[in-house]
């Protein structure tokens, strides 16, 4: 596990400047504490921080093939790489390492971009050939590890995290207001913006080729695969889904230092809990967190699981004051404005577990890949409700608006408006609406100056994008589609990625291994939603193996309490980011609409929370990149 970063000089390709290099790596330290390397080669610079979980002592980088042509920088993991490289070894090619490193290198230099189709695992790497003078680029199917890049006139510039390209000399930070309205809608920003003009994302699943003429060609080399028709062996599903999680989990017990696991107490978490309790050889270490706010704690179902599987366990308290403590640090950890306020227990808890362990399992990817959100709910009881003549639905809409505001998590008000409000979108995309904050007309909340330099002027234009390519599918295809490509990888994989890397911290996910989405995704939506029943197949096959009631609990998430805490405790924070005067200054929102939030919020008239941690998050992201002040050198924004 590693930070990547690097980049290409352009026009007359001279020598790549080392200490722009050094300003690039410093940036990403903690992404790698135990070692760094770098590589110029030509016009080329390749650089790495280590974070040391395979041949610890052996396995620094970049590594080269056996002449010197090729070398690669990595980060992440490849789980299958032992049973890739006797295939290598019989063709002979040598190995200095016991690296997946170095048999991505010579699997590259066997198959070229054909590679990517034989590696399991998470992973964005850069090689650069020496012979054809080409950068080569690739980020793993389901977007566990995060590669940006930007093309200026004089440069191709690529990290592992965006203050990584800020600390090179070509790229000028600015705004790009079509990703600010997408940000407001979403709470992140989707693939392949950022935040930043002319600075992208490389999608999941997806490669890049930067060619002798400085031209970037990007392709997709996997995708979601659409379920197969048809009535199936349930009996025959479960073995299936047993063998590949069983599998899965123990691929990624792979590793040379202490490793543990992320445990809430719901069904994922403790599915993987459960082949780890039955796989690994010593104790296994659990670690969780919980909340003062009983409406938020999950800490006693994750107590009652680790006793049940014979865990070690390990547990911490989180409480408002540790929050406002990290608010300082959010945009340093993102880059880019996201407001899943979930980040900062995810922070915690990942700091808590590097006390103890180097790696950790965690239980992302079930429940889009299984329908086992509230939204799949939602959207199952929307198509009941599609029956009503449209003009009982806005009758009903407008009683939900009228119930009694609760600032407890996932209250009976919040979720009635939400689906009825939600109702107004077309059917594919309401689960994704149901998360979302601002609609996508921002003509109230933005200022004309703002409006008018966006682009697009369309917030779901990323949704439109995806939903062509699976026009032919069903609609809980589509759903799950748009939930993988939106809120997994834009959202849950990036917060657990920043929050965890952080602290030094590898998190692997069982439930993103290759063959269980393939699996899962190939399976009809009977199997993951039967009637409001979620995650269904997967109930069935845990339900004997956990404590309990632990199988068939409701979601309830890893959030805090925001509704709350704005009346409280981060009451000031709130007025310090949202004064009228700043904004008016700023001149990107509408002063007087923000205010109205504020002051409805605080009298209890409404639940905004969503709203106004969506603009206070983006008021600490531009504080401390856009109008704060930089110190220079440019390495010392890292610093």
């Amino acid at each position: 596990m590693c930070g990547i970063c690097g980049f290409v000089n352009l026009g007359d390709r001279e020598a790549p400047d080392p200490a722009t290099l050094e300003a690039m790596k410093a940036c990403i330290v903690h992404r790698g504490p135990d070692g760094e390397g770098s590589a110029l080669l030509d016009s080329a610079a390749l650089g790495m921080r280590r974070l040391a979980i395979i041949d610890v002592e052996g396995g620094d980088q970049p590594i080269y093939n056996e002449t010197g042509e090729l070398a690669i920088v990595f980060n992440g993991e490849v789980y299958n790489f032992p049973s890739l490289r006797p295939a290598l070894e019989a063709k002979d090619h040598i190995f200095r390492t016991r690296t997946d490193t170095e048999v991505i290198l010579h699997l590259y230099e066997d198959q070229g971009e054909g590679c990517l189709q034989a590696l399991n695992g998470m992973f964005a790497f850069a090689i650069w050939d020496r012979r054809r003078q080409e950068l080569f680029l690739a980020r793993d199917r389901m977007g566990k590890k995060p590669l940006y890049y930007a093309v200026t006139p004089g440069s191709f510039v690529f990290a592992s995290e965006l203050k990584s390209l800020l600390a090179h000399p070509d790229i000028r930070p600015e705004i790009d207001f079509d990703a600010l309205d997408q940000y407001l809608t979403y709470e992140y920003v989707p693939a392949p913006r950022t935040i930043f003009k002319g600075v992208h994302k490389l999608p999941a699943g997806h490669c890049l080729t930067l060619g002798t003429d400085g031209q970037v060609s990007v392709r997709c080399y996997w995708d979601i695969p659409a379920s197969v028709p048809g009535r199936y062996d349930e009996e025959e599903l479960l073995g299936r889904l047993d063998d590949l999680l069983r599998e899965s989990v123990r691929l990624r017990l792979i590793s040379d230092v202490p490793l543990g696991l992320f445990l809430s107490g719901g069904i994922d978490s403790s599915t993987v809990a459960y082949y780890m309790a039955q796989l690994n050889d010593g104790p296994v270490h659990s670690f969780s967190i919980g909340f003062e706010d009983p409406s938020f704690d999950e800490s006693a179902h994750a107590r009652t699981v680790a006793a049940y599987l014979g865990l070690d366990h390990h547990e911490e308290i989180l409480d408002a004051r540790q929050v406002w403590e990290l608010l300082p640090q959010v945009a340093d950890i993102l880059d880019e404005p996201m407001a899943d306020a979930s980040v900062f227990p995810t922070y915690l808890l990942s700091k808590f577990t590097r006390q103890h362990v180097t790696v950790a399992l965690g239980g992302d990817g079930g429940d889009e890949l299984l329908m086992g959100y509230d939204t799949f709910q939602a959207h199952r009881l929307g198509q009941y409700l599609e029956v009503l003549p449209r003009p009982l639905l806005g009758v009903m809409r407008r009683v939900a608006n009228l119930l009694p505001t609760s600032l407890d998590n996932m209250s009976f008000d919040f979720r009635a408006k939400r689906l009825l409000n939600g109702m107004t979108y077309p059917e594919e995309i309401r689960p994704l609406m149901w998360l979302s904050t601002f609609p996508p007309n921002k003509g109230p909340l933005l200022s004309p100056v703002a409006l008018e330099q966006r682009e697009e002027e369309d917030a779901l234009a990323p949704t439109d994008d995806h939903l062509r390519r699976v026009s032919d599918r069903s609609i809980d295809d589509k759903v799950i589609y748009l939930y993988v490509k939106h809120y997994l990888q834009d959202d849950i994989l990036v917060k657990v990625d920043r929050a965890s890397m952080a602290t030094s911290l590898e998190v692997r996910a069982p439930f993103l291994d290759v063959n269980v989405v393939e699996f899962l995704c190939s399976l009809p939506a009977r199997y993951k939603l039967r009637g409001l029943t979620r995650k269904y197949l997967l109930r069935r096959l845990m339900r004997d193996r956990l404590p309990p009631g632990i199988a068939d609990r409701p979601k309830k998430g890893f959030g805090i309490p925001l509704a709350k805490w704005f009346r409280s405790e981060m009451r000031e924070l709130l007025l310090e980011m949202l004064d009228p005067q700043r904004l008016e200054r700023e001149g990107i929102f509408n002063a007087a609409f923000v205010q109205r939030l504020v002051e409805d919020h605080l009298a209890g008239r409404h639940d905004y929370r969503k709203e106004l941690w969506t603009l206070t998050v983006f008021q600490l992201w531009q504080q401390r990149w856009l109008t704060g002040t930089t110190p220079t050198p440019r390495m010392e924004r890292c610093l």
